[in-house]
């Protein structure tokens, strides 16, 4: 299965569910109590975090798509810590805020990274759903998907309502359930259950194919769109009507804490599925994306950066031959974690000493180096009859190879100069004996600021030389 970076910013999702406040107090612990056989932990730290249903929509905002948010909360200081956490996030709120009962608050007190104890404060909510829900139809306009974030914590009370409003305006609708009557979610395009809430349901699956022919029944029973089962150290199973079960493996290579890893899953599909993603790659985008959440402490949410590499990491784009289009998406990701882009360019016919050495003087000038090559034709008529030696596939394999090059591109024109418009290298770098202004995209790239280098070649290493040495013998 083939996976790309979906547009997130064109992927506007509203989220409805309960929302909380993940509260950590974070300390060191040296001593035994003497009142009791327990730890005494020195508070240093207090840190606040979106959870629930404001994680789910944290993380959507995390991957650059509009979000907004409806729920409910107290009126009180969490509430507010909530508001301003998300407002910071660009995430748009709309809180039902009731008087004299208390904002969900969860909090951990945490020692050298361990989790020692955790204390809910929370009440069930008197949600006056018929306002919740005029609330959701106002903003569903513009929107593409809307995820039902089910805690059972109240704030969900007519989860037809919602669904019916959204179906009608054409808007696919994703639920994370909760409790054991998933009948209330009858008519979602997509419900995302764990194995354990699953089973609940259903009853226990010995094996796989009992797990798949009992979705199958759900779904059937309850007009699903699609049933995806989240399972925990052994993956994601997404049934759909008509089609093969598609069985998923875990991704991440640690765990360190499984908190959220659900509101990233549904996060994640509900972004990609706005973004005109079909459901199959949608799916294995949440499923890299919980592989990344778990290898996190406690409510975290991940970003586009964080994904778009682990992405190219599956489809082998982290180094080597790249189309323009790949080589774009790769080079944001390495702006967005401050690495400085280097860029030349050449036909590299026959690689020799000369290339290797200034390649390396090349890539030392950052911290990526893209090598663009000419392609067969361009070669042909810039070296004449007989050239390349090589065709360009072979030319950009083994300058893949070479260990001080990221990335090879091919171009087809005479200069490199499209390449260099659409890329915008930090730093341009030309080999010989060139002043700076007669460098081929000099005028481009400095006219955005960035920086023109001109090496020194190696003496007595050339292509030209080698090929004319070898039909002399």
């Amino acid at each position: 299965m083939k996976l790309s970076m979906p547009r997130f910013e064109q992927a506007p999702v509203l989220v409805v569910g309960d929302v909380m406040l993940d509260r950590y107090w974070h300390g060191s612990t040296s001593r035994i109590s003497p009142e009791a056989p327990v730890a005494v932990v020195k508070v240093n730290q207090i840190e606040d975090r979106p959870g629930g249903a404001a994680n789910v929509a944290l993380n959507i905002a995390a991957l650059g798509a509009p979000v907004a948010l409806v729920g409910v909360t107290g009126v009180d200081e969490a509430a507010d810590s909530l508001s301003a956490s998300l407002d910071a996030a660009g995430v748009t709120t709309r809180f039902q805020r009731i008087a004299h009962q208390p904002t969900i608050v969860k909090l951990r007190v945490m020692s050298r990274h361990q989790q020692l104890l955790r204390m809910d404060f929370e009440e069930p909510f008197a949600t006056d759903a018929q306002a919740l829900c005029a609330e959701v139809d106002a903003l569903l306009s513009g929107v593409k998907v809307l995820v039902l974030s089910d805690y059972g914590k109240g704030a969900l009370q007519n989860h037809q309502a919602l669904i019916q409003v959204a179906r009608a305006k054409g808007i696919a609708v994703l639920a994370d359930p909760k409790g054991k009557d998933f009948a209330i979610y009858r008519g979602v395009n997509l419900l995302t259950p764990n194995l354990s809430e699953f089973e609940t349901v259903v009853g226990h699956c010995l094996d796989e194919p009992a797990l798949v022919t009992k979705g199958a029944q759900l779904m059937h029973e309850l007009e699903l769109g699609a049933l995806l089962v989240t399972r925990g150290e052994h993956g994601m199973t997404l049934l759909r009507p008509g089609h093969p079960a598609l069985h998923l493996p875990a991704r991440a290579h640690e765990v360190f804490d499984v908190t959220g890893a659900g509101d990233t899953v549904i996060s994640t599909l509900a972004a990609a599925i706005a973004a005109g993603e079909e459901l199959p790659q949608a799916v294995a985008l949440a499923n890299l994306a919980a592989g990344i959440v778990v290898g996190k402490l406690g409510t975290a949410a991940i970003s586009a950066p964080e994904l778009r590499r682990a992405v190219q990491r599956e489809e082998g784009s982290e180094r080597g031959v790249l189309s323009p289009e790949q080589l774009l998406t790769t080079m944001d990701d390495a702006r967005a974690h401050g690495e400085r882009i280097v860029f030349t360019n050449g036909c590299f016919d026959i690689l020799h000493a000369g290339h290797v050495t200034y390649l390396e003087q090349a890539r030392a000038l950052g911290d990526r180096l893209v090598v663009a090559v000419n392609d067969d034709a361009s070669v042909s008529r810039l070296k004449g009859p007989g050239r390349p030696i090589n065709s360009v596939d072979r030319r950009m394999a083994v300058l893949a190879g070479l260990g001080a090059v990221d990335w090879v591109v091919s171009f087809a024109e005479g200069t490199p100069e499209n390449l260099i418009e659409l890329i915008k290298p930090d730093v341009l770098v030309k080999g010989g004996d060139y002043g700076i202004d007669q460098v081929v995209g000099a005028e481009i790239v400095t006219a955005y600021g960035g920086t023109v280098k001109v090496l020194d070649l190696v003496e007595n290493s050339s292509t030209t030389a080698i090929v004319n040495k070898i039909r002399s013998q």
